[in-house]
């Protein structure tokens, strides 16, 4: 498989790269581990400030890695032994933050699990990962004696975080320090920066931490830099506006979604958005007209766009500053140390995107089936659609995987179809995403029930939310007095679907 080849004015530094005998691309002189970054900078910048909760605590460098140590020594009294699972089900905060750099520090691996997930979902996760201590929300951090702590190397699992697949049940993905510490260089270097940036480096972590964006893109790259991390533990659009200008923040991410609503936000005019050097964006399209609108909202930041996924431990492409509007439609470049290829379709000038990187996982956590497919060829399979132009910017066209993108979530159809096939007179069922101003696409399910004069919707969304977050919970329904169409092979034709649904909104 053929890279796809960079332009000769590629936007990113390529200094300091190396490419191994296995292909890969690689930085150089990297820190071995993320524990060693944190040790860095407790010895070196102990009174610099490293994490803030926003209505919360604040801990300096010297006091995060302290305070992260008791946590260690707190686990390691309960049983934890080098490379067992711990499961951080906390809320955003810095008790989030010091249940993962604490479990670094006593040689266990962090389990991010989505805190929107319902029991069900935690259960198969904290069940799949082979949990030894289960950091639920309502339990108390651990606190121990500090402890000495371990020496991980690069190629050694950091963190385990967990991904919708098309199946429908949640896959692990295994991140090592290496990837963590890749994409944090990468981060930087897309920022058009060093690492020497330190504390100019302010991040506003308005998105999950269990996700690879506000963990890994964030959380994890002011950490390598030395700066800070700012985090808003829910999303409140004034709270955030008010952070922006009490903290200073030089860096912003979340998803075009929210920056619209921010900007009609009625605050929002008298704001001073002066601080702000950066306005990162991802996860679903973005209009032209809203990359202008944050240039001027934010008059004197760069703002880029970014794609990646939970398997490539976050950034695969940006986007840069200069082309952000011109050429909005595109996810961008490959990033330094990432290559991209693409598998022809029958489609002519299409293809599915494949990657290879130093980020890129080596496999899902104990899916050998999955395995086989995702990483065939030794390149990992996106499962998105792409086109790319002759200068190397890529654009996603299409999936191959059934997903609904709302808001930068994704959404797997399938598991929305299992959790509603079983419900009280429904025949057949099928989800697609419908498209919102807002949130990209919501969740519509299109039900064909066994009587169409009995057929109670409100008790088939009922029956949902005891099996579905709230967020992969169905917004449109509609309700056929005919089969799903189907293709020859069985499957549901959901571009007709699509056609022929007429859309009943559940929230109205």
């Amino acid at each position: 498989m053929e890279p796809v080849p960079r332009p000769a004015r590629y936007p990113f530094s390529t200094n300091g790269i190396r490419r191994d005998s296995d292909g890969i691309a690689r930085y150089e002189d990297l820190p071995r581990s993320l524990v060693a970054v944190l040790r860095h900078w407790a010895e070196t910048t102990p009174g610099s400030e490293a994490v803030i909760e926003v209505g919360g605590p604040r801990l300096t460098y010297r006091e995060l890695y302290e305070q992260a140590s008791r946590v260690a020594g707190g686990l390691r009294a309960e049983g934890l032994s080098s490379g067992d699972r711990v499961a951080l089900r906390y809320p955003a905060g810095v008790q989030w933050v010091l249940a993962f750099w604490g479990t670094l520090l006593a040689g266990g691996i962090p389990v991010a699990v989505n805190t929107r997930f319902t029991e069900h979902e935690v259960s198969f996760v904290l069940g799949d990962a082979d949990v030894t201590i289960d950091l639920g929300p309502d339990t108390v951090l651990p606190d121990g004696e500090p402890t000495a702590p371990s020496d991980p190397s690069s190629g050694d699992v950091a963190a385990i975080f967990y991904t919708s697949g098309t199946t429908g049940h949640p896959k692990g993905v295994p991140t090592t320090h290496e990837a963590f510490l890749s994409n944090a260089e990468t981060m930087i270097r897309c920022l058009g920066e060093t690492r020497e940036i330190g504390a100019r480096l302010r991040t506003l972590i308005s998105v999950p931490l269990f996700h690879v964006t506000g963990c890994n893109s964030q959380l994890l790259t002011a950490a390598y830099a030395g700066g800070a991390s700012i985090v808003l533990p829910a999303l409140d659009l004034q709270v955030l506006l008010d952070t922006i200008q009490r903290e200073r923040i030089t860096f912003l991410v979340t998803v075009p979604a929210v920056y619209a609503l921010l900007l009609r936000h009625p605050g929002f005019a008298g704001a001073d958005t002066s601080s702000v050097r950066w306005v990162g964006y991802g996860g679903a399209p973005i209009a032209a007209s809203l990359v202008h609108a944050l240039r001027d909202a934010f008059p004197r930041c760069q703002v880029f766009n970014g794609y990646g996924m939970t398997e490539t431990a976050s950034l695969m492409t940006v986007l840069p500053n200069d082309e952000a509007a011109e050429h909005a439609d595109s996810v961008g470049y490959s990033v330094p140390v990432v290559d991209l290829a693409v598998a022809p379709l029958d489609q002519p000038n299409r293809g599915e995107l494949l990657a290879r990187g130093p980020n890129v996982m080596t496999g899902y956590w104990r899916r050998p089936d999955a395995n086989a497919e995702a990483l065939a060829g030794g390149w990992l399979h996106t499962g998105d659609i792409v086109e790319v132009d002759a200068d190397g910017r890529v654009v996603i066209v299409d999936r191959l995987k059934d997903i609904i993108n709302r808001g930068g979530e994704n959404i797997s159809s399938v598991e929305v179809e299992n959790a509603l096939s079983d419900a009280p007179g429904v025949a057949e069922v099928t989800a697609v995403g419908v498209p919102d101003d807002v949130m990209g696409e919501k969740v519509g399910v299109v039900l064909v029930p066994t009587d169409p004069a009995r057929l109670d919707v409100d008790a088939v969304l009922a029956h949902a939310r005891v099996r579905l977050a709230d967020y992969k919970l169905p917004e449109y329904v509609c309700v056929l007095d005919s089969p799903l169409p189907r293709n020859a092979g069985g499957k549901v034709r959901k571009n007709e679907v699509r056609q022929m649904a007429v859309w009943r909104s559940t929230t109205s």
